[in-house]
């Protein structure tokens, strides 16, 4: 198609191994053109249309591949700041993995880098894209939901014994390890999105580990009309997910389509649900039919690069969600 937008993938690791070369592959509009990795079989394996780099130089050359739009950066989280901003001085649109940046000062330089480059910037938190989040979201705009007064959400999963938790970067304070960093980000974007940019941080703690990185957290927080949320994480606890939100008239909460609370921010290839009890009790739901929110995102950064009308995560929202962290970290 003449109208396709070619990504290129720096980093060729677990999440673009198992979701977004699957999505770019899949979607309308665009096409994986090129793949960098140190090790240039595993970039080989993602199947680019073009060129797979490997080896010492490979992510500078893709930097400086011509047939490439955009740089999806899928590093460890460290690394997420240098390699977006030399995407951006590129001329290349970049998707990078969340968090953005390691802290609102990051992010607030890419954010520059963009503007200056003329170039999108988008943050891939995935679950943004999916047609329940959308729909949550436009009930809210709508004030269909009233005031929200309370917020619970927690993402948190059981790492340990995990080779893709032990043996990498989330262990490891200087790589951007931690449960805030890697799945704390999604609680508090939620908060963000049910109360507001502008969330002061009344109390958190955190669960440090033997590595110095937190291995659970959970912060309160309250925005200026009142309302309060508690966010909480871990990648070394128990599953949970949840999102719930409440106003004085009616409780918002994700569950999977059975009505159990659960893959509030990992709902993929699953058929999930959006159940909203009033007064009284009276509860009904939306049900939401199976979905890749990764392909729906790479669409939608695709038809903007084209100039095309697409929804986008706001880079306000990261760096809002970053400030947050910040804080969180701060009191912890």
């Amino acid at each position: 198609m003449a109208d396709e937008v070619r990504f290129g993938f720096v980093g060729a690791g677990w999440i673009a191994q198992r979701a977004l070369a699957p999505a770019v592959h899949a979607a309308d509009g665009a096409v994986l053109q090129a793949v960098a990795a140190r090790d240039a079989e595993r970039a080989r394996s993602l199947e680019p249309a073009g060129r797979d780099y490997g080896g010492a130089g490979a992510y500078q050359a893709l930097l400086d591949d011509p047939d490439v739009d955009v740089v999806y950066v899928c590093l460890s989280n460290e690394s997420h700041l240098p390699w977006a901003r030399a995407a951006l001085a590129a001329g290349k649109h970049v998707l990078c993995e969340k968090p953005l940046g390691l802290s609102a000062a990051e992010v607030a330089e890419l954010v520059s880098a963009a503007q200056a480059a003329d170039r999108l910037l988008v943050e891939a938190f995935w679950y943004r894209w999916h047609p329940r989040t959308r729909r949550l979201e436009a009930l809210l705009a709508a004030g269909d939901l009233g005031p929200v007064r309370r917020v619970e959400t927690d993402f948190s999963f059981d790492g340990r014994g995990e080779p893709r938790v032990a043996a990498n970067y989330r262990l490891d304070p200087a790589r951007g390890g931690g449960a805030l960093y890697d799945v704390g980000c999604y609680a508090v974007s939620a908060a963000h999105l049910a109360l507001g940019p502008d969330l002061a941080v009344t109390r958190a703690w955190a669960d440090v580990g033997p590595s110095g990185v937190d291995l659970s957290a959970e912060a309160r927080l309250r925005a200026p009309g009142g309302g309060e949320a508690v966010a909480r994480c871990g990648i070394a606890v128990p599953d949970r997910q949840v999102l719930r939100m409440s106003s004085d008239a009616v409780t918002a909460e994700f569950t999977t389509a059975d009505g159990i609370p659960g893959e509030t921010f990992t709902s993929w290839h699953s058929p999930s649900r959006l159940v909203l009890t009033g007064t009284g009790g009276v509860r009904r739901h939306e049900d939401f039919p199976p979905v890749d929110p990764y392909r729906l995102m790479v669409e939608a950064v695709a038809a903007r690069v084209r100039g095309e009308d697409a929804f986008l995560v706001g880079l306000d929202h990261s760096a809002e969600v970053a400030a947050t962290l910040d804080a969180v970290r701060a009191a912890t």
